[in-house]
Order: structure tokens, then C-alpha cells, then sequence
């Protein structure tokens, strides 16, 4: 993420706006810190980050829809490059037991509008990939 930040921009010298492309990309590694941070893991930002898998596990499948609001919440308070946030569960019929979530939202930028979509794996131990 370091080489997509304004500093970062400015200091090498390209301090114009970014292109599309570049603006996805960077929603997307935002997202990837936001959902491998469980609420209260920063200091500064107590809500910072989604429930942490381990608390609500015990209470599979009914933990799905927590998980899924986690998730929407988190992104609706801070990611604000996205709006209208939808998050739906995607069961994989091979593996039953994989936690998987489609993310669907309209890009709030001035340099691009339109439709992204992200899908998510929530992996053993917490960790969650996006792509």
C-alpha cells in the first residue's frame, strides 16, 4: 500500500490523480487490511475491523449473517470510496464448510464510477483473501 499513498505519490513525483485501475487496486488492498483486523486491534481506531471469526464460529451456519454485517459495517464506515455496500454469502457446493462472501458496491470516486465486485475466503485461523 506504501507506493499508493499521497506522500508516496508526491515524492516520486506522480501527484496527479490516479487512473481507474489504480483506484480499484487500491480499494482492494485497503479492504484486504480491513477484514484481517478484528475490532480492537487498533488503538486508534477501536472499530476498526470486523468480528473476530473465533467468537462467533461456535454458532456456524447462524454466525453467517453476524459475519456478513461485520463485514458491510466495516466497509460502510471506512472505506469511503464505496457506496450502496452489499455483502452476500457465497457457499461453495465442493466445500461446505468454506466461508466465502461476495462484496458488490458503486465506486464514490470523481475519477471513476460504476460497479466493483470483490470476493472474499475466509481461511482457517481468520485470515481473510480478497479478490
Amino acid at each position: 500500500m506504501g507506493s499508493r499513498g499521497l506522500l508516496s505519490r508526491i515524492a516520486e513525483g506522480r501527484g496527479t490523480l490516479a487512473t481507474p485501475g489504480d483506484v480499484v487496486e487500491s480499494i482492494a488492498e485497503h479492504l484486504r487490511a480491513l477484514l484481517n483486523t478484528r475490532k480492537g486491534e487498533s488503538v486508534a481506531a477501536p472499530n476498526f475491523g470486523i468480528l473476530d471469526l473465533n467468537d462467533v464460529i461456535h454458532t456456524y451456519p447462524s454466525a453467517v449473517p453476524r459475519m456478513s454485517q461485520s463485514i458491510r459495517g466495516a466497509i460502510q464506515e471506512f472505506e469511503p470510496r464505496l457506496k450502496s455496500v452489499v455483502v452476500q454469502h457465497a457457499p461453495d457446493p465442493d466445500d461446505p464448510t468454506a466461508l466465502r462472501f461476495d462484496i458488490t458496491a458503486q465506486l464514490a470516486t470523481r475519477s471513476r464510477r460504476g460497479t466493483v465486485r470483490f470476493h472474499t475466503q475466509v481461511n482457517p485461523g481468520g485470515r481473510v483473501d480478497l479478490w
